[in-house]
């Protein structure tokens, strides 16, 4: 192994993939009351933390960051054996996670001077940030160097495109993302929002109404962005995910399948996440969407 992978827990990737895989994660932490804050996945299980939503409509819960300490304790082994680095960051448009890793970098550094300790920007959220990371295993088990995958890396991060939806608008409204009357007039009239993110940014809302057209809209809208773009989905990662267990998300799940094959792409699977906290608390308890990720092009 020529180098370390580290990522944060807002890459949603499962406790069984990053043991196996060599994976340290740095989490989050999660709050319900502002005042106790429970690591992301490790003390606070993300289905408990969604049921916990669903539960209580009038809560709202928080994040909170990785600190430098938390990082620092994550690099300091890899240090200490002299083996380098590569930390892959949830984008730093959405939180200061990256900066507390830099700050953890330049700590560790000052107390080894030989250390290498690389922080990547995903530019990306929930699971095409772990898509990003297991592209980063791939090469790191293929013998890759720590600059080629670093530059590989680079080339794919600004393929990576979702499109989600969720059922309720308020938690959009209580984080600033739409206006009270807009939830307000959404909730009256059952629309949904259909959100998009790329360019590391959370692009613009567009509404729609119910909850099952809402669903129908996004394979649409992600279908015309694929022809869109002239994209080849065999030089992709696709990935589904949501949040909170739904019947609708096999139903989903089933229509995407059936709108690929119509369009020739016939895949039988494909990657499936449970979105975590870091998105959830802005989506409520039920988001669920598709996403894709460009494969990285490895050396024979």
């Amino acid at each position: 192994m020529k180098f370390g992978i580290v990522s944060d827990s807002s890459c949603d990737l499962v406790e069984r993939y990053t043991e196996e895989e060599k994976v340290s994660i740095v989490p989050f932490y999660v709050s319900f009351d502002g005042e106790h804050y429970l690591k992301e996945g490790k003390e606070a299980k993300i289905t408990d933390f969604y049921q916990k939503m669903a539960d209580n409509p009038d809560c709202y819960p928080k994040t909170s960051m990785p600190s430098v300490q938390d990082y620092m304790e994550v690099f300091r082994p890899f240090a200490e054996q002299g083996l380098p680095v590569l930390c892959i960051c949830l984008t730093q448009t959405f939180s200061g996670s990256m900066q507390a890793a830099v700050n953890a970098k330049a700590e560790l550094e000052e107390e080894f001077p030989e250390a290498r300790i690389e922080i990547l920007d995903s530019q990306l959220v929930t699971g095409l940030q772990g898509l990003l990371v297991k592209e980063a295993v791939g090469l790191r088990n293929a013998e890759a160097e720590l600059d080629e995958a670093l530059e590989k890396l680079k080339e794919i991060r600004s393929t990576g495109h979702i499109f989600f939806t969720t059922k309720d608008l308020k938690y959009l409204e209580h984080g600033g993302r739409i206006g009270k009357a807009a939830c307000l007039a959404g909730s009256m009239l059952n629309i949904k929002p259909i959100l998009h993110f790329c360019d590391a940014e959370l692009g613009s809302t567009e509404l729609c109404r119910g909850r099952k057209k809402s669903l129908h809209k996004i394979i649409e809208k992600f279908l015309a962005y694929v022809e869109s773009n002239k994209i080849s989905l065999e030089d992709y990662n696709l990935i589904t995910g949501e949040g909170l267990a739904v019947e609708e998300y096999q139903i989903f799940k089933d229509e995407l399948k059936s709108a690929l094959w119509e369009h020739g792409c016939k895949m039988e699977s494909w990657e499936e996440i449970q979105i975590g906290a870091t998105i959830g608390v802005h989506t409520g308890p039920y988001p669920l969407g598709v996403g894709i990720l460009k494969k990285c092009k490895r050396e024979n």
